[in-house]
């Protein structure tokens, strides 16, 4: 091995940052493998390499054992000693095994392990700049597409759109400078692999923040992204200064920042609404440009039925139905849209009795009663005692209340219920008291 070569070494540690002793122990390594391939050795062998003279030797590392059973990788006791009386059972010798030619095959390895290792450190490099790029965007020039994928070149390394990254029906021209996602970057065996997309929200998301410095700040805040790439987008904004207008500062001066973003992405069209904690105030804003009623939630759930006036319904619901959708997705609710009449029809049918009726909630530890633990006479009277009585048609009007059998009619049939009750006591009353002054005026006359 020459000192040319260590020379070399040298100045691939200076230019690609690849350490000498990872290079030496890599082909100390290679040179093992090349000794046992070209001179048909099993012995279990070591290389070393003299970095200050240049100079390789191969050892052939044997056991000492009192019975030789294989020459090539043991030695006997006495043979040991006949070097060294100080050897035991169980040590190690090296036996030098160098062939006079070696240096040729030492050469040829060690340029192999020199380019591999070169090719490994630039993949490396490579794959720490780019993974750095992940959840951003880059600016790339497009060299080619086919069927399935766009080939986009970002400086040192050729990305890929795959199909599910792709705007749909978006054609390149060759050459052409494109603005794309880095959604991940990934180590492969043939390299770093840069994965971007055209289609991904996040895309929306880092265009804003490079149109509007107001974003990229933290000053205005996108909450939340619906989109359909290619066709149309809703961004939901804020402001966390009072006297910043959040949905202003975004277009922009006669919408000149929303439209270079819109420009970038080949005509989507943008809504931009305000965000509010206020969730019934969001939905409104989110179905923008219709006018919103009012907005009823579904309890329990994650839905609701937004009212907007008859001529508003088709330009709430939107073409195909991508208004209310890109509503539902920026919001995440189930959004069902009636018109006044609508909903007016909506309200009296047994599917709104049962969808936005108050569930009843029982503590069983607080009322054994409604929790049905009751199962004989003797336990109903234990419970029961020094409190009010609860007559037959009470425990009906509970059993109704279980199976939620509560509505408009329900409560207005046991409110005529208890008054028709109230008349008969009070009718029994005046009946009593009649009798009595019957009874007292026989009792004067007699008397």
């Amino acid at each position: 091995m020459s000192k040319e070569m260590l020379r070399a070494f040298e100045a691939l540690e200076d230019e690609k940052g690849i350490s000498k002793e990872v290079i030496l122990e890599a082909l100390e390594a290679a040179l093992v493998s090349a000794y046992k391939r070209n001179y048909q050795q099993a012995q279990n062998v070591e290389v070393n390499f003299d970095a200050k003279k240049g100079v390789i030797k191969v050892f052939a590392v044997k056991e000492v054992v009192d019975l030789v059973m294989d020459s090539q990788l043991e030695v006997s006791l006495q043979d040991a000693h006949d070097l060294n009386n100080a050897y035991e059972i169980g040590d190690k010798i090296k036996f030098e095994v160098t062939p006079k030619d070696f240096g040729r095959i030492a050469a040829q390895t060690a340029k192999q392990v020199i380019m591999q290792r070169v090719r490994e450190a630039e993949r490396s490099i490579t794959y720490n700049e780019y993974i750095d790029y992940e959840d951003d965007i880059l600016t790339g020039i497009v060299e080619r597409q086919d069927r399935r994928y766009v080939y986009v070149s970002l400086g040192k390394i050729e990305a890929v759109i795959p199909p599910e990254g792709q705007i749909p029906n978006e054609t390149f021209q060759p050459h052409e400078r494109v603005q794309v996602y880095v959604e991940r970057v990934e180590n492969t065996t043939k390299g770093p692999q840069v994965y971007v997309s055209r289609s991904h929200p996040s895309l929306l998301k880092r265009l804003f923040e490079q149109e509007v410095p107001e974003i990229f700040d933290g000053t205005v805040e996108i909450k939340a992204i619906a989109r359909e790439a290619g066709d149309r987008s809703k961004v939901a904004v804020v402001s966390n200064d009072a006297n910043i207008d959040a949905v202003g500062t975004c277009v922009g001066p006669r919408g000149s920042r929303v439209q270079r973003i819109v420009d970038e992405l080949k005509g989507e069209n943008m809504d931009i609404v305000q965000w509010s904690d206020d969730m019934a105030t969001f939905i409104s804003n989110a179905l923008n440009p219709a006018d919103v009623l009012s907005v009823h939630f579904v309890p329990g759930e994650t839905s609701c039925v937004v009212v907007v006036p008859e001529n508003h319904l088709s330009l709430a619901i939107g073409k195909r139905g991508q208004n209310a959708r890109l509503a539902a997705k920026l919001t995440n609710h189930k959004i069902d849209i009636k018109s006044e009449a609508d909903f007016e029809a909506y309200i009296q049918t047994e599917e709104y009795a049962e969808r936005f009726a108050e569930k009843v909630l029982v503590d069983e530890d607080v009322d054994p009663i409604l929790a049905g633990d009751i199962e004989s006479a003797e336990e109903y009277e234990a419970v029961t005692e020094g409190s009010t009585s609860i007559d037959e048609e009470d425990l009906l009007a509970m059993d109704d209340l279980e199976e939620g059998n509560v509505g408009p009619e329900a409560i207005e049939d046991q409110i005529d219920d208890v008054e028709g009750e109230d008349n008969d006591i009070i009718d029994d009353e005046e009946l009593i008291g009649e009798e009595d002054l019957d009874q007292q005026e026989r009792l004067n006359q007699e008397g």
